[in-house]
Formats: C-alpha cells, sequence, structure tokens
C-alpha cells in the first residue's frame, strides 16, 4: 500500500516443537498508516504474539517481509535491528519487565540510557508520570508498587523516548479496570498527541475498542470480523 507506515507482506512463520511443525503464521499481509492504533485480536494461539515481535524486529520471518518506517527488517544485520528498536519502537508487555533494584523513576530513565537518547526533557517526563498518576511514586522500587502501578511505570518508559511505533502486547492482561482504563486512555493520548503508530494485542473486547480498526486473528491468518463472532466492534 503505497505510503504505508507499516507494512506486512505474506509474513510467514514455523516453530518445531520436536518434531512437530507448528505454523504460527501463513502468510499474512496488511499494511497500517502512520499514526494509526490498530488492535489485534483473536484466541490464544492465533499468531497475534508472533505477529508481533516479527513487526518488533525481535526474531525473523521464515517468509515475506516487514518495512516499519521505510526499513526493511529482514535487511537489516541484527545490529542494525537493534538500533531500530531503540530508535523507533516502544514495547509494552503484560508481564512488566522491570528492574527490581531501581526506584520507578530509574526504571523509566533506564529506557533513555539504553537508546544513548541524551534529550532528558524533564517537561516529557512529568507530563507522562503525571497524566499515568505516577507523580508521588517514582522513588519507589517495582516491590512496592501495585500491579497495576507497575503496568503504568512500564507504559512510561515505552513513552519516554518519544517513539514512532508502539507495540503492546496485552498491556491490560493483568489490570484491573480502573487501570486498565488509565493505560489505554494514555495509549489514546500518545497517539492523538504524538502521533504514535500504536499496534495494540487484546483479548478485552473494550480494549480492543480504543483503536481505530481491529485486525481479527485466527489459526495464523488475519480473518474477517464476521468469522469470528466472539469479538463486536464498539
Amino acid at each position: 500500500m503505497a505510503g504505508a507506515f507499516i507494512e506486512a507482506r505474506e509474513l510467514r512463520k514455523t516453530y518445531h516443537v520436536g518434531k512437530i511443525e507448528v505454523e504460527a503464521l501463513r502468510g499474512i499481509s496488511f499494511s497500517v498508516e502512520k499514526g494509526e492504533f490498530v488492535s489485534v485480536v483473536g484466541p490464544s494461539g492465533s499468531g497475534k504474539s508472533t505477529l508481533f515481535y516479527l513487526l518488533g524486529g525481535l526474531t525473523r520471518a521464515d517468509g515475506g517481509s516487514v518495512v516499519l518506517d521505510g526499513d526493511d527488517l529482514a535487511k537489516l544485520s541484527d545490529a542494525e535491528r537493534t538500533r531500530m528498536r531503540k530508535r523507533k519502537i516502544g514495547f509494552v508487555f503484560q508481564k512488566f519487565n522491570l528492574l527490581p533494584t531501581l526506584d520507578a523513576e530509574s526504571n523509566i530513565l533506564m529506557a533513555k540510557e539504553i537508546s544513548g537518547n541524551g534529550d532528558r526533557d524533564p517537561s516529557h517526563f512529568n507530563r507522562i508520570t503525571d497524566l499515568l498518576g505516577l507523580t508521588k511514586r517514582l522513588k519507589h522500587r517495582p516491590s512496592e508498587l501495585s500491579g497495576g502501578e507497575q503496568q503504568r511505570v512500564a507504559l512510561a518508559r515505552a513513552l519516554i523516548n518519544k517513539p514512532t511505533v508502539v507495540l503492546a502486547d496485552e498491556p491490560t492482561g493483568n489490570l484491573d479496570s480502573k487501570n486498565s482504563d488509565i493505560v489505554l486512555k494514555m495509549l489514546r493520548l500518545s497517539n492523538k498527541e504524538l502521533g504514535q503508530t500504536v499496534l495494540m494485542i487484546t483479548h478485552n473486547p473494550e480494549a480492543a475498542g480504543y483503536g481505530d480498526r481491529i485486525i481479527h486473528m485466527r489459526d495464523g491468518q488475519i480473518v474477517n470480523p464476521e468469522d469470528d463472532p466472539q469479538w463486536v466492534h464498539h
């Protein structure tokens, strides 16, 4: 698609479990415009997480291609893909992956150290942590934070470098409705105000409704919504 910010073409990925081959992705093609918020839904085992690992350059496809903001990931070396991830992508996972010995502020700022981003921009830091309700919790370590607070720290860490793409894998999977609402509204706000392109995996129809559109997956393929009756547009 001309002008697409993310374009996946005929993506294939097969895992080998002993002597068994499991086709996780079976020739998926789709495109995402710059600044879109796309929700990806489907049952467990449908290939959603595999798709995200490919889009984020965390693993290589067996076939097909991913072009992200002009970068053909298949043509990048491992080192180049690592640099691309640091520069362009913010990851949010269901597991928070916070460093237990660091307080919330240091966990967030660690993303800047890793990326080599010297732009401190305290106003951006303050705005994100304020919107996520973290201002009074910044000096607390993860063990002193609730699960919802830890996920909000993880989201702040993903957004602190102003990535062009945010990949969120079940970001509300372990959260109650109040914290889910905070995380989803922040993703939507970063999408609208910072122009970030957001792709979010979710099992939750209400969460999926935050997106501009929904991609339905089943058995490693994209399917029509009517073929996935448990999901509805909101």
